[in-house]
């Protein structure tokens, strides 16, 4: 895999935490954990490193130990180096204590980072989409485009009565954007911004510049939705799997999505790995009661009962004589006996006792925060 030092990626590790603040509340959107052993930013720094850039800045806000923690000197995803590797970015602005509006004032505040890069070009990309993608072809067509963006974008659904927050693009018969929408009041299949962006370094450091000086924030409303007529924005579809985390529900879906064996081999590619940090744990100890059907458990797991589409992390106990169904539990959950859980999500280290019964909805999955006892 050849290093690619004419791109830098940066990626913002904070910017949709309120969408799920359930599990947001103690942690940055990053450090959400996810499939089994990942956490978000796993998918951004993979694809980064699957796409040859090696100089990689993650933008952080507040809430950033478990993010720093686990992704450390970034050994794991080769990451450690010392021309470029892995810079965790101060979330507070120069000028005040405060955490910055939106993500040109984040760029702003880290912009000696970027200015100091050897890079030419920049992708910008947030925490919440998980996919496999690889950025090469996209940055090859914008600078064959000329674009000032290229705007990553993917074919799919959207509702008006669920998405918490999304960027539609009308797109030309050239390939450019013509048309920005955020949150339109409209239901069925558009074109859909992951909320990755393509751009050369001299045109990022204009708008952040431009932006800085008239209390400008966004990169969303003031740039691509005010001002998409002054510029060329390219679109580059990304046609792979793709899972866009903004809800509780949606998240709930993406983690179950996995048990889909088409999707599991979209998203971990053989030639493009995801990579995470490393735990030694046992492997996973199934007792002679225990029943196991299209799940992904974890290492160091000890099951004792009935587990169906369910998704476990590391660590987690399920007791004799309990059945649990469609459900995600995270690391070190214990379940105690004879307990009947479905549709539920739970944060690191929840205890549930013997004989209890819990039970959400697919669309409404029943939430236990971080540590609880029940």
């Amino acid at each position: 895999m050849g290093t690619n030092q004419n791109v830098l990626g940066l990626v913002f590790a904070s910017i949709h935490d309120e969408a799920i603040f359930d599990l947001t509340k103690n942690r940055t959107m990053g450090s959400v954990p996810f499939g089994g052993r990942y956490r978000l930013i796993d998918f951004p720094l993979s694809n980064f490193v699957n796409s040859g850039i090696s100089q990689v800045g993650v933008i952080t806000k507040s809430n950033y130990g478990s993010l720093l923690d686990h992704v450390g000197s970034g050994r794991e995803w080769d990451l450690a180096r010392k021309k470029g590797g892995l810079h965790l970015l101060p979330p507070y602005s120069h000028t005040s204590s405060t955490v910055y509006h939106g993500k040109l004032d984040a760029l702003g505040n880290i912009w000696s980072f970027v200015e100091h890069s050897s890079a030419e070009y920049v992708i910008l990309t947030d925490c919440n989409v998980v996919t496999n993608i690889d950025y090469r072809p996209a940055v090859e067509a914008h600078i064959a485009a000329g674009a000032d963006i290229t705007a990553i974008y993917a074919k799919g659904y959207y509702d008006q009565a669920t998405e918490a927050s999304v960027t539609i693009f009308g797109i030309g018969g050239d390939g450019f954007v013509n048309d920005v929408m955020i949150n339109p009041p409209m239901t069925g299949s558009c074109n859909l911004g992951l909320d990755m962006y393509v751009m050369s370094k001299d045109f990022l450091r204009r708008i952040v510049k431009e932006s800085m000086s008239r209390n400008r924030f966004s990169l969303r409303k003031d740039i691509l939705l005010d001002r998409n007529a002054n510029y060329k924005i390219l679109a580059y579809e990304h046609k792979s799997y793709y899972s866009k985390i903004d809800s509780l529900a949606s998240y709930f879906a993406a983690n179950l999505d996995l048990l889909d064996s088409e999707k599991r081999a979209a998203l971990f590619a053989k030639n493009a790995p995801i990579y995470t940090k490393t735990k030694d744990n046992a492997p996973v100890h199934f007792g002679l009661e225990s029943h196991i059907k299209n799940s992904l458990i974890a290492d160091g797991c000890i099951i004792e009962g009935k587990v169906e589409n369910c998704v476990l992390f590391r660590g987690v106990r399920v007791g004799k004589g309990s059945v649990i169904r469609d459900s995600i539990i995270t690391q070190a959950g214990t379940i105690g006996e004879r307990c009947s859980i479905r549709n539920v999500i739970t944060d690191k280290n929840v205890m549930i006792a013997d004989e209890r019964q819990l039970t959400g909805s697919a669309g409404y999955p029943l939430f236990i925060g971080k540590g609880a006892q029940i």
